[in-house]
């Protein structure tokens, strides 16, 4: 039995968020902000031990908003009021059918998903609403003086439930039935859900005792040399796992032996050096009692011996020493790495978690759904690659019957790439109804089985290679070459300083392989600017004088055409270099096939006015070298710029025509990456960046709403040099 999907309505970010579950472990990634940390605090608030301890800015604001403008004249107080919904599908096994039987929606079931709605809704709306007012109307009979700054609660409707919610509010408990749903879960037509009951009914016994819910969350509090907030030391930690967990049953004769027998030789050791000093004290007496001795005992019990007096060492490997040996050198566990111990403290956590579901009380949930959120902290790129698949090794098998899920959340490249797409979860700000404070959620292995293996298959391998942050980032920047991945950061830096308060993730593509990602970008809605090269080269119909098809040749040569496969197929899908010089800024950033707008506008070289000499021309490079040299045509020819390797030898007696031909012949056979590295050593203010660069970042600023005016300022954001 496990958890196949949920639903969450009106929590938080999570204004409507389907999410299905992988059976063992499912890995939810995204910006930050956007909805993780939220799909998982859900859980305990409506079935561990959190349940119910909901506040209001739990609600989405939106819901705010409802609140205040409820009308209890016109408005239908049953569904007017918001409400926080978690619908749970489960799949069931033969094995644990008895345990569902409260939850089968009708006679006719038949295996199919078996699902429950747990609403935080109104206890009795009138009841609510008469509070409500009865607190408004205690307003009145206040007499405040003239000019009072105080103002009485409740100011209106959201202000009474900031203090009353939990008064109010109640889990409510509902059967789907699977049937009279859509695929993702939601009632069809005018079916309403069966009501089982309330959280203070047995209803709440029954649901929890499908799943038990553990969290271990990011703050781990570590000890650390330079820490001096609240820590924790591995031991202490490993004291509380073996009181609740290992050998610690009255028949574990072997243990108690070994602690009576220390004691006896303790007591006669306190005996032989404290004995003539309490005898001395006995002289003394005590009104009430008659010659009164004292006598010092030692008293030792498994738990406090490990949380006291044991503490975890790490022997050296040079040592030699054999597994169990208590001789040789060996370190404290605050000598050893932060990362290592972090590692040891997950570990033992989700063992804890294990051991407590398997041994509670009473019956043990067929579903045990740990929550592991961001496992990264404070570990190395290698621990972070194996975590997710070495952490289910080290839990004991269970009967078929039980099963562990684990949700992980992260915002690490090495974390997620060890899967493939299926278990990715990828929340994204901003839902479909384009409101910025909710979230939407992207099922990954649905892009999977929908895409050809091919191009999946390269994604993957490219992502893995490159462990490039795209699922966290605000927006991908996929550019052309090395050049172009050196230089964008400092043409951000230079020319749309308001990116830099932006998580962008740069892509080094080529036109060659850029359209490999469309279709992975569309499923995931990711803002993208695309900046490649024209790569003009010669048509089929190329005139006299007669050149090869396929060769390069200049943006100005008739009849030109592209060899860039992402303008050909992509965007904008077109192959001559005339119409692509043509385009206007709305066709590279074709709307949505919905008719909403693009969230993918293409960059490459346009044309713009060069001057040179006595000539006067409109040009467009064909590859990002040349463009640069057509924009900075003065500076580029200048003695001191040589290093870059621009320079035309007699270029000033060149003319417009002759030196464009030059730039280009140049740029074919000069090192890209030379020229890359010795243009980061130029003051960044001395050079422009090409413009339809800088055209496709503006539009990125655009589709970001920033506010540019507060960035200007930040002392935060010096870097390369800048004072």
């Amino acid at each position: 039995m496990h958890i196949n999907s949920f639903r969450i309505k009106n929590f938080r970010r999570l204004k409507d968020a389907y999410v299905t579950l992988d059976k063992e472990t499912t890995i939810f990634v995204g910006a930050n902000n956007s909805g993780k940390t939220s799909a998982t605090h859900v859980f305990p608030l409506f079935l561990g031990n959190q349940r119910g301890r909901f506040q209001l800015y739990d609600f989405t604001a939106d819901c705010w908003d409802l609140f205040n403008q409820f009308d209890p004249e016109t408005d239908d107080p049953e569904s007017g009021l918001p409400r926080i919904t978690l619908d749970l599908w489960f799949t069931v096994d033969e094995g644990n059918l008895h345990r569902i039987v409260d939850l089968i929606p009708s006679l006719e079931w038949d295996g199919q998903p078996v699902g429950v709605r747990l609403e935080y809704m109104p206890r009795d709306p009138t009841s609510l609403l008469a509070n409500f007012h009865e607190s408004l109307n205690n307003i009145h009979s206040q007499a405040l003086h003239p000019g009072s700054r105080y103002k009485p609660w409740p100011e209106n409707l959201t202000d009474y439930l900031t203090r009353r919610l939990r008064n109010e509010y109640v889990i409510r408990y509902s059967v789907l039935d699977y049937d009279l749903c859509d695929s993702s879960g939601l009632p069809l037509g005018n079916y309403l859900p069966h009501v089982l009951g309330f959280s203070d009914s047995g209803t709440a016994k029954k649901v929890e005792s499908l799943i038990r819910v553990d969290f271990l969350s990011a703050q781990r509090h570590l000890t650390d040399a330079d820490s001096h907030g609240r820590a924790e030391e591995l031991s202490k930690r490993l004291s509380r796992f073996y009181t609740r967990n290992l050998e610690k049953r009255n028949d574990d004769i072997a243990a108690f032996d070994a602690i009576m027998e220390s004691e006896e030789k303790l007591n006669a050791h306190f005996a032989n050096v404290f004995g003539p000093t309490l005898d001395k004290l006995t002289q003394l007496g005590y009104p009430g009692l008659t010659n009164p001795s004292l006598v010092i005992k030692a008293s030792f019990n498994p738990e406090s011996i490990l949380n006291t007096s044991a503490r975890i060492h790490y022997a050296l490997p040079s040592t030699g020493l054999e597994a169990g040996s208590t001789t040789g050198a060996t370190l404290p566990d605050h000598y050893n790495g932060l990362g290592f111990k972090n590692l040891i403290y997950m570990v033992v956590e989700v063992l804890d978690f294990h051991h407590a579901w398997t041994e509670a009380e009473d019956e043990i949930p067929p579903i045990h759904l740990v929550m592991i959120e961001e496992p990264e902290a404070h570990l190395h790129a290698q621990l972070q690659q194996v975590f997710v698949r070495k952490i289910r090794d080290i839990l004991p098998e269970t009967s078929p019957d039980f099963t562990t899920q684990m949700i992980v959340t992260t915002h690490s490249s090495h974390v997620i790439y060890e899967s493939n797409f299926e278990p990715i979860r990828y929340f994204k700000r901003s839902g479909p109804d384009g409101n910025i404070l909710h979230s939407d959620v992207r099922n990954l292995s649905t892009f999977h089985n929908n895409e050809e293996q091919g191009t999946r298959d390269f994604i993957r391998r490219y992502l893995k290679l490159t462990h490039c942050d795209l699922f966290f980032a605000d927006a991908a920047i996929l550019v052309e070459g090395n050049v172009e991945r050196l230089l964008i950061p400092l043409i951000i830096h230079n020319s749309v300083r308001e990116l830099r308060a932006c998580h962008l993730t740069i892509m080094e593509l080529g036109g060659a392989f850029a359209h490999k990602f469309k279709s992975l970008l569309e499923f995931l809605g990711l803002t993208t600017l695309v900046i490649t090269d024209l790569d003009s080269v010669h048509g089929e119909d190329q005139e006299d004088p007669p050149q090869k098809a396929g060769s390069s040749c200049m943006t100005t040569t008739p009849k030109a055409i592209t060899s860039n496969e992402t303008l050909r197929t992509w965007l904008p899908s077109t192959g001559e270099v005339k119409q692509l010089l043509a385009l206007s800024d709305k066709d590279k950033c074709p709307p949505g096939e919905d008719g909403s707008p693009g969230r993918v506008r293409i960059a490459y070289q346009t044309e713009h006015a060069v001057v040179w000499a006595n000539g006067h021309q409109e040009l467009a490079g064909r590859t990002f070298e040349e463009a640069f040299a057509l924009e900075n045509m003065e500076w580029c020819q200048d003695e001191s710029q040589r290093e870059l390797g621009l320079v035309i030898p007699n270029s000033s007696s060149f003319s417009l025509k002759d030196l464009h031909g030059a730039i280009y012949n140049r740029v074919k056979t000069f090192d890209k990456t030379a020229f890359a590295l010795g243009l980061i050593a130029k003051d960044p203010s001395s050079w422009s960046a090409p413009r339809y660069i800088v055209e496709g970042l503006q539009w990125l600023t655009s589709e970001l709403v920033l506010d540019s005016e507060p960035l200007a300022a930040r002392d935060d954001l010096r870097e390369f040099g800048e004072e």
